[in-house]
């Protein structure tokens, strides 16, 4: 299933046209997981596909992206997760505003505090997450690349907290993770003009962590993405994991407090049996070979 799929999203990008066929060989859901397999083994993806609303952040998208993370939280054999988009030109566009002008004050606010507790849960997912941003990541939709450990955008790519263009502000976390993701300085000038930059411009102040030259098909960043999973797949889980943890965690509290989490999650992969895998497989001079355990 994991194959076909791929196949499938790979059609779609070439040939937009072909994105009902997508979307029901999904079984019509609006965000879907898939584990990959063969060299892409131990990847999995998160496939976003609304085309009809670009992937805005709906009321069924967002229940589905809930249930899709906890499905996801819970299963060993992933480890790293790609978040990606199956409409071409778009990552995610942000909120859903037809839905939300239907929305009294009461309800808005309810709903956006469930969108920051998406995010957040995005951001605790226990293996290494990237966000491959082929096209517009605005609003709601940046936010989640921002809760990704890693962003990969191709150069068409346009990224942009624009909430104040609509006389809102970030409020899924946004101006907690730019500001924390590129400085102050930067953050407050990209949310107080709500300006759209490229994948160039987004990498140089280091929003991405790399930039792919767009292709024909329109999935450069999906690409380099796979090749940055297929870095982190060979290693030990566990320690990847509590990497993870401890740098999540240390950088909201000062240095001796990050240091003492640092020696807890350190402590979590001595009695491990892929720590031991690693030091025989330096003696013996091959590569280890990481179970998770």
């Amino acid at each position: 299933m994991g194959s076909l799929m791929r196949r499938l999203i790979k059609a779609q990008m070439a040939l937009p046209g072909l994105v009902r066929g997508l979307s029901s060989a999904m079984g019509g859901k609006e965000v879907h997981y898939t584990h990959l397999e063969g060299e892409h083994a131990g990847i999995a993806e998160i496939v976003m596909c609304r085309p009809h609303a670009r992937n805005s952040l709906g009321k069924l998208f967002v229940n589905e992206f809930f249930h899709t993370v906890d499905s996801l939280r819970h299963d060993s054999s992933v480890r790293v997760v790609v978040v990606r988009s199956a409409v071409k030109d778009v990552f995610c566009a942000g909120a859903d505003l037809k839905e939300r002008a239907k929305m009294d004050n009461a309800e808005a606010s309810y709903f956006v505090h469930r969108l920051r507790g998406l995010m957040s849960e995005i951001e605790s997912l226990p293996m290494p997450t990237i966000a491959a941003v082929d096209g517009y990541a605005l609003g709601g939709g940046l936010e989640l690349a921002l809760a990704c450990d890693l962003r990969i955008a191709a150069s068409s790519a346009k990224l942009g907290l624009i909430e104040t263009t609509r006389g809102l502000l970030p409020g899924a976390g946004g101006s907690q993770r730019l500001p924390r993701l590129v400085g102050i300085g930067v953050a407050k000038e990209l949310i107080f003009t709500g300006r759209q930059i490229d994948g160039a411009q987004a990498q140089s102040i280091g929003l991405v962590n790399d930039m792919a030259p767009q292709n024909e098909d329109g999935d450069a960043a999906y690409k380099r993405a796979l090749k940055l999973a297929q870095e982190i797949v060979p290693q030990a889980p566990v320690a990847v994991r509590m990497a993870k943890l401890a740098m999540n965690k240390g950088i909201e509290v000062d240095m001796s407090s990050g240091m003492a989490i640092e020696a807890l999650c350190y402590g979590q992969v001595i009695p491990t049996k892929d720590r031991r895998e690693g030091m025989l497989a330096f003696i013996e001079k091959r590569k280890p070979q990481y179970t998770g355990e």
